[in-house]
């Protein structure tokens, strides 16, 4: 079942001399976990604010083609409407993030949607849990770290329960080792609650490995869509200048070189060193 299904979706915000994304169809199984990367300026993030109504019921524009979100068509129910169903969250959590604290924010969105308060107080616990934010819950947000922060914004999300989180580069405030906690945060809430997830990122080394899919874009089109590794070893994608992961150029090289390796390709370095040791156990 699509959970996100977009036909010939063509956006041009107000001013604009050519669109932002053309013909982008597309899609997004439930459950699924989606990694959508390219160049800058391609096209990414207008298309993650399709998704939750901000085009074009926020930015305005012109929207042409078709977009519907757990079978509601966007362009006909309201950002607050859609919000209830897909849960966004930005590059930078400050822009999310403005109460006195943590819980307070996390509890934010299900005071505007008149949850009661004992449903409230279920939710905004498990969000805290599931994210590992419980015990600095009356903490101010502004006294934790990035990463903290970026915790508190999914857990905001997570408490209104939506079927799909979409994250547009939550981690490039963050060092690689605050972005892989919060890449392993995100990988378990779909794993373990079937939240489908859509993540826009540019650092393949540390989130391909978690994705069942890619999609690959360049100025405004999809350029490639499908198994991340099948797609990452395309030569297509090598021209695009899509940061491929290290270990997947490793394995193209020794293999190139008459190497015998699995036919796995490797998306990780802990995947790499697997496969290697594999290889040098049968001597090849």
């Amino acid at each position: 079942m699509a959970v996100i299904e977009t036909k010939n979706l063509t956006y041009t915000y107000p001013g604009g001399t050519k669109p932002s994304i053309t013909d982008i169809s597309i899609k997004i199984e439930k459950g699924e976990f989606v990694l959508i990367t390219g160049p800058s300026g391609c096209g990414k993030t207008t298309l993650c604010r399709c998704f939750n109504g901000l085009i074009p019921h926020f930015y305005q524009g012109e929207l042409k083609g078709e977009i519907s979100v757990v079978e509601l068509k966007v362009t006909e129910h309201p950002t607050y409407e859609m919000a209830a169903h897909v849960g966004l969250v930005f590059q930078n959590p400050e822009n999310q993030l403005f109460a006195l604290s943590v819980e307070k924010d996390v509890a934010f969105g299900l005071e505007n949607l008149g949850v009661s308060r004992e449903e409230m107080r279920k939710r905004v616990d498990v969000a805290l849990n599931l994210t590992g934010m419980y015990d600095l819950r009356e903490r101010s947000p502004y006294e934790v770290s990035g990463g903290q922060q970026q915790r508190v914004a999914i857990a905001a999300v997570l408490a209104m329960q939506p079927e799909v989180i979409v994250l547009d580069e939550p981690t490039s405030f963050l060092d690689p080792l605050s972005a892989r906690k919060i890449f392993e945060v995100i990988y378990e809430l779909n794993k373990k609650l079937g939240i489908t997830v859509v993540l826009v990122e540019h650092r393949l080394d540390l989130t391909a490995k978690y994705a069942d899919r890619i999609i690959i874009m360049d100025e405004g089109k999809v350029a490639a869509d499908g198994e991340t590794r099948k797609v990452l070893t395309t030569e297509e994608v090598r021209l695009i200048g899509v940061g491929i992961p290290k270990a997947t150029l490793l394995y193209q090289m020794l293999r190139k070189d008459g190497i015998k390796l699995d036919n796995a390709v490797p998306l990780s370095s802990d995947e790499m060193a697997n496969l290697l040791r594999e290889a040098f156990k049968t001597g090849d």
